[in-house]
């Protein structure tokens, strides 16, 4: 049935709110401002801000192997509730999808369960060990939409020089979670002021700049396009910069906690901080502030990362890293930084929508007629206080519980349907 969605507000090219309309059919936009067609079923926007449906090329789902963190169902559910319509799940499952009997299994359970757009990565290495390479080519075949090993850095460089190489071939993404584990030390935050007043091990800012460095002029000599995940240092922003100057095909993220904070915000010995990278120093984070806005680093992305109320309530030591991130996400950054005027809403937007889906040349991340319909309706003078125990996601995990933001989702819709609604 054609939907007709009315008094809305869409965003032009000077960043100014526009009172619109936008019809929908067969799950794509067929006219924008356009009158009520006949026998439409009518949406009412109530003025609110519509937006393309946002897209994040760096989640954890978990399943399959981990459903008591989290599902494809519920995590594609929390995803919908915080605007995001088209997901890249990372390749961190059990099994991994390292071959095409995996990759098939994971496709599966995707279309079984997935309320929003899920497109899984295919893993570098077999099993994420790092070692044996994966046949990238079957895999993109199949349906990867780009290859990483996420949560652990590729150690030989040769491995990733190779892979490199067979990804140029195909014009294939090569993504990297970059850690240097001869550099970790048993860290489990920022090797800084804070985690010495804590008593805790850190982590130096140098083992994710220094494979930075590798891998960018790997991606160089192999023609790769190559994307680096989570960038959280000064030193990583700097070698981003100095690789795209010099003509490297390079992309980078930033996640939202990053962002926003930094490591002398971190309270106490909770493991709702604990996350890989950890948050930095001050001047690590004004740096990454900076590469966002000169387009050093590309786009936002959560690293959505749920774990159990169990795994995380025994101290930073005994913890997995990771928080979640799809239902904050909006809200925190659109009050922080949009509300402040440190950016435009325009820009944050691009940054969660359209910038992320041209990295992984998606045709997502736009409201235009011949597009999917991925939209996201946010009530921009909708405040509220963040509460953990209402999230969608299994994870309980964040250090934002607490945090009163504004300009919250109210509405989802995916290829033409709502499945995100604020309860009335």
């Amino acid at each position: 049935m054609m939907k007709y969605l009315k008094n809305v507000k869409i965003l032009n090219e000077n960043s100014e709110l526009i009172e619109s309309s936008v019809t929908i059919e067969d799950g794509k936009i067929v006219a924008i401002g356009a009158e009520l067609p006949e026998g439409a079923e009518v949406i009412d926007g109530k003025g609110n801000l519509l937006a393309p449906g946002f897209v994040d090329l760096h989640v954890h789902l978990r399943e399959p192997g981990f459903e008591h963190k989290e599902t494809i169902a519920t995590g594609s559910g929390s995803a919908a509730k915080g605007g995001f319509t088209t997901i890249c799940a990372m390749p961190n499952t059990k099994p991994v999808p390292d071959s095409a009997e995996n990759m098939k299994l994971i496709k599966g359970l995707i279309k079984e369960s997935a309320i929003v757009r899920v497109l899984p990565y295919g893993s570098l290495t077999v099993a994420e060990a790092g070692e044996e390479r994966t046949n990238i080519q079957e895999l993109k075949e199949l349906g990867a939409v780009a290859f990483s090993d996420d949560g652990v850095g590729i150690q030989l460089a040769s491995t990733m020089y190779e892979q490199m190489k067979d990804a140029a071939k195909i014009d294939a993404v090569v993504v990297a979670h970059c850690e240097d584990n001869s550099l970790i030390y048993d860290g489990v935050m920022h090797e800084g002021k804070r985690n010495k007043e804590l008593g805790l091990p850190g982590i130096p800012s140098i083992c994710e700049s220094v494979q930075i460095a590798r891998d960018v002029l790997l991606a160089e000599a192999a023609g790769a396009r190559y994307h680096v995940c989570h960038v959280s240092t000064k030193e990583s922003v700097r070698a981003v910069r100095d690789a795209k100057a010099a003509g490297i095909r390079v992309t980078a993220e930033v996640c939202p906690h990053h962002l926003l904070l930094e490591e002398m915000d971190i309270p106490s010995d909770d493991a709702n901080w604990k996350m890989n990278p950890p948050l930095r120093a001050s001047d690590d984070k004004d740096s990454l502030h900076q590469a966002l806005l000169d387009g050093t680093i590309d786009c936002i992305a959560t690293d959505h990362a749920p774990h159990t109320v169990e795994e995380k309530c025994c101290g930073m030591v005994g913890a997995p890293f990771g928080i979640v991130g799809f239902e904050t996400a909006f809200p925190l950054l659109y009050t922080q930084f949009v509300e402040t005027g440190k950016w435009t809403l325009k820009q944050l937007v691009d940054w969660m929508s359209v910038k992320p889906a041209k990295i992984f040349d998606l045709p997502y991340g736009t409201i235009e007629v011949g597009a999917s319909a991925d939209l996201v309706l946010i009530d921009l003078n909708k405040e509220q206080t963040v509460n953990a125990e209402e999230f969608v996601s299994k994870g309980r995990n964040t250090p934002f519980n607490g945090w009163t933001a504004k300009g919250w989702p109210v509405m989802t819709i995916f290829e033409g349907n709502i499945v995100y609604e604020e309860a009335q």
